[in-house]
């Protein structure tokens, strides 16, 4: 599958968090999450965490993946599967997908922005949190992920093959921070968590469209 003209980049969080990320100004790497303790909920799987902030990247060793904000290429993605089963032992969060946002943002204008702010980025074709996974900082290697993974909605199961699973969860990373300018639009899963969403926004400068997406959710 060829690369999408315009890719768009995905994060999950806790609608709780959109109240911070706004006031901050930026959504924070987890190196940087851990030293200022903002509030609201936590859904990721802690010991995969600690792992990314000792992880390093080829293309910038100076950067441990937990150093990045980290992005999916696609919504609905096999982590959020993990918050809405709630069955994981390593998972703390077990609240399900309701209260879980994506925030989507466009994926060239997010590298350009870094590299206008002397920020590193890459992305890589598989899981950042694995112990293994290739890195790559050049848009032109962006045929290298697996798209047809990327966007599928069967990633595992009889006759699909690991690498499916392993290709879907490519990711961009961004050093430090990523800028809630950049978010082009919230995607929410009711009408109840649009609401609180749109009460995060407040005043906000920047507000972002909200959209209630079943398809991003399961």
């Amino acid at each position: 599958m060829a690369v999408p003209v315009k890719p768009k980049i995905y994060h999950i969080v806790h609608v709780d968090r959109l109240t911070s990320i706004i006031s901050d100004g930026c959504l924070w790497c987890d190196a940087e999450f851990l030293r200022r303790s903002p509030p609201g909920t936590t859904v990721g799987i802690n010991h995969i965490k600690q792992r990314r902030l000792q992880l390093s990247l080829t293309s910038h060793p100076r950067l441990h993946v937990g150093d990045c904000v980290p992005f999916y290429f696609c919504p609905r993605s096999i982590m959020l599967y993990l918050i809405y089963q709630g069955n994981h032992p390593d998972l703390a969060y077990t609240s399900g997908q309701g209260p879980i946002i994506h925030l989507e943002a466009d994926l060239h204008q997010s590298v350009a922005w870094a590299q206008q702010h002397q920020r590193a980025w890459a992305f890589t074709l598989s899981n950042a949190g694995a112990y293994y996974f290739e890195d790559r900082c050049d848009l032109a290697r962006l045929d290298e992920i697996d798209w047809q993974a990327v966007q599928s909605n069967q990633w595992s199961g009889r006759g699909v093959p690991p690498s499916v699973k392993e290709g879907k969860q490519a990711e961009f990373l961004m050093e430090l921070s990523f800028p809630w300018e950049l978010i082009e639009r919230i995607g929410v899963c009711s009408k109840a968590t649009y609401h609180t969403a749109a009460n995060a926004l407040g005043k906000s400068r920047h507000r972002p469209p909200i959209e209630i997406k079943p398809d991003w959710y399961y």
